[in-house]
């Protein structure tokens, strides 16, 4: 992720393939990717933390796709499988490393909130916590999660 301008600090840097895998291959969580022209342009994780919470991670994008709605799309995705899955809010942690981010989740309806989060890396300071409240929908039968097009882009 250095390749995607993280700063060097972040915890993006010590994650291991193994770490991936066990945050993305966990029962009931995925992720995104955004490509274009052949290219991989950002990616963006998720996964259950208990009943109501679906927590947003690993959201990244390459520098030449940032300000084009790549994060925002992803982000969307995310809060399209909570409302589909019924979960009732998405949670994320923003690195101290990175909070030059903050007024992107800003614009996205995300709060702040004092609650820990439980998947922060031990050799990291305490992350930025943010929450949205999301209205949740059952997925019925003959009603699937509906992927996002390039027309929701902003």
């Amino acid at each position: 992720m250095m390749a995607a301008g993280m700063d060097p600090r972040s915890s993006w840097n010590r994650i291991t393939l193994a770490d991936l895998e066990r945050s993305l291959l966990a029962p009931g969580a995925g992720g995104f990717l955004a490509a274009g022209g052949g290219e991989v342009l950002g990616c963006v994780g998720y996964r259950p933390d208990g009943d109501r919470t679906l927590t947003l991670n690993k959201l990244a994008t390459v520098p030449q796709a940032r300000r084009l709605g790549v994060g925002r799309a992803l982000v969307r995705e995310v809060e399209h499988v909570a409302r589909m899955g019924g979960y009732g809010r998405v949670l994320l942690a923003v690195s101290q490393f990175n909070l030059d981010v903050l007024p992107f989740y800003d614009r996205l309806g995300y709060t702040v909130t004092d609650e820990p989060y439980s998947h922060a890396h031990p050799d990291s300071p305490a992350p930025v916590v943010l929450v949205k409240e999301v209205r949740a929908e059952e997925s019925a039968p003959g009603h699937p999660i509906t992927p996002l097009t390039d027309k929701d882009a902003p």
